[in-house]
């Protein structure tokens, strides 16, 4: 007997039909709660059922008609609401349920109007500025970025067309200077990688809004924010003025080190042209990589950050005492120089403040040996490795202007003697040790003969 809406099932069950769905806004949650249970309901997915949402793996899906099929490529790159109807999927490179709900969730966390992710971060970066840049197109940039950054702008984006400028986005009367009808986007990184200094968003906002009086919708400056360092944990920077947000959510978002991943999260205006660029160029988070950074990265993120920070706030003024030791920058240090700008502008969920988990400290040559540093951690460390990425779970050490930031021929992003420290979770007095061991391994020996 087929069971419908008034009758029973087997059990004697009441059955009403359709699953009821909460009554209850998410909104009137926390964004950490929201982190954890993502949404209570989405057109993408049955989430009536599943306690944790499967994972789609599938390239092709079946179409049922010729007209359906039809339907889909024409409805490709529409806005589609979570309450809404269940899209037409039709491949996965155009789009896929699990892909689609992580990118709900990015957008939540970060309180903007849609979100497109990609296969990394540098695919992210790359994405959101060629996909509206027209050729002649400039774009102003903060001095130092990711090293891959830096690259991108000058060995490839002069190439194709899109003039590239340098210049500290914390000057705005300068900047006006160099801001013309041809710049389209202001880029930075706030913190930058790996220095850690902050920009003004606020400030930049106003700069962007006077520019904009006289420009029609769409030749509008943009504010283009890399916020991966921060994260929306510590950080929502269109909530202080961005247009655009960008993640490598291989770092603290997926948390894990074991997925590579990057996402755009922009005005609602950007979302066609964003996912029809990545139809045509490729470059998709594959399905495997969004489950995971949804199920393990978001839900942890709030507790992982909240241990690193709490021992990044030990082992930064633990470092400032060590001879030898010229600066140590962390945005949690009294001694950092952009002090009220780090407690205006770094806040979580909770609105208290949040430093995040990266130190950038330097070394004098000719005390501490910075290469030696590093050998030793390489050779004898337990809980400090030499690697390269950050926001993992375990605590990473390099030398940024050796690696990360080796595109910086004349070194201008990064001393040779600065070294970039990622906290993990691991004991406070345990990563001490490590460095305290390390730092007494390639001390000088300045005493004479």
């Amino acid at each position: 007997m087929s069971v419908g809406s008034g009758q029973a099932d087997l059990y004697g069950v009441p059955f009403s039909g359709l699953p009821k769905y909460p009554m209850s806004n998410n909104d009137d949650y926390k964004p950490t709660t929201r982190l954890v249970h993502g949404p209570s309901h989405s057109a993408k997915w049955d989430f009536s059922h599943h306690v944790t949402p499967p994972l789609s793996s599938s390239t092709t899906y079946r179409l049922d008609s010729a007209e359906r099929g039809a339907r889909g490529f024409t409805e490709f790159g529409q806005y589609v609401r979570d309450d809404g109807e269940t899209p037409v999927y039709i491949y996965d490179r155009l789009d896929e349920p699990t892909r689609s709900i992580l990118e709900g969730e990015l957008c939540d966390a970060e309180g903007g109007e849609c979100c497109v992710t990609f296969a990394s971060g540098m695919a992210a970066i790359a994405a959101s500025m060629s996909s509206i840049l027209a050729l002649g197109d400039e774009i102003v940039t903060h001095p130092v970025v990711y090293g891959c950054t830096h690259s991108l702008f000058t060995n490839w984006y002069p190439k194709f067309g899109f003039p590239v400028h340098y210049h500290n986005l914390n000057d705005i009367e300068g900047l006006a200077q160099v801001v013309s009808d041809k710049t389209r986007v202001l880029f930075m990184e706030s913190p930058a990688n790996p220095t850690l200094e902050l920009i003004d968003l606020g400030a930049l906002r106003a700069f962007a809004d006077k520019v904009n009086e006289r420009r029609p919708d769409d030749r509008k400056l943009l504010i283009y924010v890399d916020n991966t360092f921060a994260t929306p944990f510590c950080q929502r920077p269109i909530a202080l003025g961005a247009d655009v947000v960008l993640h490598s959510l291989t770092k603290n978002i997926g948390g894990f080190g074991t997925e590579i991943g990057g996402a755009v999260i922009a005005p609602k205006s950007m979302l066609s042209t964003l996912l029809l660029y990545r139809k045509d160029f490729g470059a998709i988070l594959s399905s495997k990589s969004a489950w995971a950074i949804m199920v393990y990265g978001l839900p942890t993120l709030p507790l992982r950050l909240k241990r690193q920070q709490y021992t990044a706030n030990i082992v930064a003024p633990w470092l400032e005492k060590f001879d030898g030791i010229v600066q140590v920058t962390y945005p949690g240090l009294d001694s950092f120089p952009q002090r009220d700008l780090a407690h205006k502008q770094l806040r979580d969920f909770d609105n208290d403040f949040a430093p995040g988990n990266m130190i950038y400290f330097t070394v004098n040559d000719d005390v501490i040996d910075a290469k030696g540093l590093l050998n030793y951690v390489a050779e004898n460390a337990y809980s400090v490795t030499l690697a390269v990425s950050l926001g993992h779970t375990k605590t990473l050490i390099e030398s940024p202007a050796n690696m990360t930031h080796s595109s910086y021929t004349d070194g201008s992003a990064a001393s040779s003697t600065g070294i970039r420290l990622s906290i993990g979770l691991e004991s406070p007095g345990d990563i001490q040790r490590d460095l305290e061991a390390a730092i007494s391994a390639a001390r000088r020996n300045t005493q004479p003969a």
